[in-house]
């Protein structure tokens, strides 16, 4: 017997013809060898009516009258669809998310599922029925049977959940696009369809603003090794296939309340190689990072800085084995523009051997703001100092002293209590995946640059603790490779990202926290262009080909950051999708 939980979301719902539509397309698939249970988003823009609807009544409606008030909207939807099904000769059952057992955190709005208890499908399903679900909801306690709602991606993150719970052999998420596209469709011409995909790339995809897939299911996905597929309501073509790792045992108590961090990586056969005062002008990056990878050396994390009088920092790591052949090209790079008479900045190159990478590793880092300042404030704590930091939505890097490792990763696996050895999952093997798998546009962030940050253990902490407590998510963070003496002591810049509604509040803290820098810079007129790819770590010349694309469209870059499976670059705003265009085309993701 096959188990597959099906989800409908609100277009694919949005009419008693497409409600029918769908009922056939359940029916079909629906048989002695089949059992299904689907999962329901209400139709069309009715949320949004009822939204309008309180809005009429009060501006500042309770958030649990609210609940109450959204969930009404997907208990329409399974009456009806059950109808349906019942119409076509189906047996079949409606059941809202308290009667199925969804029990999630007392907080309305924007609750987590803590567990489900699927008894009750399963004795439905047992009678050969098919059981039709509320997304969206659930209760707070089997006792109060307080409703609550699970916010944004609410329907994609009930669906999950149950087939997890139910141990379902697939979830299929049915929406009006084809599948997973290399970028959106509406902004570049050329998207086309990804036939697979890892969850470590879909996760970082859809915290770039692919629509698809809510972040936090493919998190729950990822956790329990539960295959997705993304598909069409209006097709029977394939779609997306969404492939996690074998899982590590885990409990299905505190479903969504997961340990945020994992695993714990170590890498000690790092260099890094930092080029300070380089020209701020399109195709300097390019430049260098493409003479690098014609020695076929690999680049693992890279690092541009804010600029500083028409000149930038660019720092990047490689395997301790090839620092001699990134030396000889920095070193080269750096000799023409010694010998350039229009540019008056002397640029040095400086290299350290003993260094080495700490990672900290785990799909529950996801929407939580305090697991960074959580990792630099255990490391400071050990007087351990950060000299580059890498951020990813599943994973933070940094940079420390070589002999500091030790230290480093017996404190990180106390604070987070990763008990066994330090490891990491790994996504399962595609044969010839792609170095680039998507390309996506952020134009929702805010960059906020602090000047002259004290070059001591406990600042980085101290920054990003005072963020996390304010419920400020940061994004791209990165430090200045420049050290600079003010006031008598070394001074280090840095910069990160926040979304835009969150700018005001992050330099309020901020500035009550000065005690440590000199001045904060907001920048409003910057967009985010990043490229996804498990393969990417293992090709040499991806970063310069993403940076080449840029520089021929005479765009320049003001931040760039990087994890394993992603760059990301900042540029201007009104370059955004121009820079998008680019990239998706210099990676022939439109053929």
């Amino acid at each position: 017997m096959t188990l597959i939980v099906q989800k409908y979301g609100g277009t694919s719902v949005g009419s008693v013809e497409r409600i029918q539509t769908v009922a056939q397309r359940i029916c079909k698939i629906s048989n002695k060898d089949n059992k299904i249970v689907v999962v329901v988003s209400a139709m069309g823009k009715t949320t949004d009516t009822l939204v309008k609807l309180s809005q009429e009544i009060t501006p500042n409606p309770s958030r649990r009258e609210m609940d109450m008030l959204l969930s009404t909207g997907e208990q329409v939807t399974i009456a009806l669809m059950t109808m349906a099904l019942q119409k076509l000769g189906k047996k079949a059952i409606s059941l809202t998310g308290a009667q199925v057992g969804i029990v999630t955190e007392a907080e309305h709005s924007y609750a987590r599922i803590l567990s489900i208890k699927p008894d009750r499908i399963q004795r439905h399903l047992h009678k050969n029925e098919i059981v039709v679900v509320a997304g969206f909801q659930g209760i707070s306690c089997i006792d109060s049977l307080e409703i609550t709602t699970l916010g944004r991606g609410g329907s994609d993150t009930s669906a999950v959940a149950l087939a997890a719970s139910l141990k379902a052999n697939c979830c299929e998420i049915y929406t009006d696009v084809s599948g997973i596209l290399t970028t959106d469709p509406h902004l570049v011409q050329g998207a086309q369809l990804i036939k697979e995909i890892t969850s470590d790339e879909m996760l970082e995809l859809a915290s770039l603003g692919a629509q698809v897939l809510h972040p936090r299911a493919v998190e729950i996905a990822r956790n329990y090794g539960l295959p997705l597929i993304v598909r069409s309501s209006w097709s029977d073509n394939p779609g997306t296939l969404v492939t996690s790792p074998v899982p590590q045992s885990r409990s299905l108590n505190g479903l969504e309340i997961t340990k945020a961090v994992d695993g714990i990586e170590l890498d000690e056969n790092q260099a890094k190689v930092a080029l300070l005062k380089v020209p701020d002008r399109p195709g300097i990056a390019a430049h260098l990072l493409r003479e690098i990878a014609s020695q076929k050396v690999n680049v693992d994390l890279i690092i541009q800085s804010i600029y500083e009088k028409n000149g930038n920092d660019i720092a990047f790591t490689v395997v301790e084995n090839s620092l001699g052949q990134a030396e000889s090209v920095a070193d080269a790079i750096a000799s023409t523009f010694c010998t350039n008479s229009n540019y008056s900045e002397e640029v040095e190159v400086i290299v350290e051997k003993r260094v080495a990478k700490i990672a900290i590793a785990g799909a529950g880092m996801i929407g939580r703001p305090g697991i960074a300042a959580k990792m630099f404030k255990t490391l400071a704590e050990q007087n351990i100092n950060i000299e580059m930091i890498a951020t990813s939505e599943i994973k933070i890097s940094c940079v420390i002293a070589q002999n500091d490792s030790y230290r480093a990763i017996q404190s990180l696996s106390k604070a987070f209590e990763i008990k066994a050895s330090p490891t990491v999952n790994i996504s399962p093997t595609i044969s010839n995946i792609p170095p680039v798998r998507g390309v996506a546009l952020d134009t929702k962030l805010v960059q906020i640059a602090i000047r002259r940050v004290k070059d001591k253990p406990g600042m980085a902490a101290n920054i990003f603790g005072v963020l996390a407590k304010n419920n400020i998510s940061v994004d791209t963070i990165i430090q200045s490779q420049r050290c600079r003496i003010f006031s008598g002591e070394p001074t280090r810049d840095m910069a990160f990202t926040v979304a835009q509604g969150n700018s005001e509040l992050a330099y309020s803290v901020l500035k009550k926290l000065s005690d440590g820098f000199d001045e904060i810079l907001i920048d409003e007129n910057i967009a985010k262009v990043s490229i996804v790819g498990a393969g990417m770590a293992e090709k040499p010349g991806i970063a310069a080909q993403f940076f080449e694309a840029l520089a021929a469209e005479n765009i320049n870059i003001k931040m760039i950051a990087t994890s394993e499976i992603k760059i990301s670059c900042v540029v201007t705003k009104d370059k955004g999708i121009q820079a998008l265009n680019a990239v998706h085309s210099a990676f022939k993701l439109d053929r």
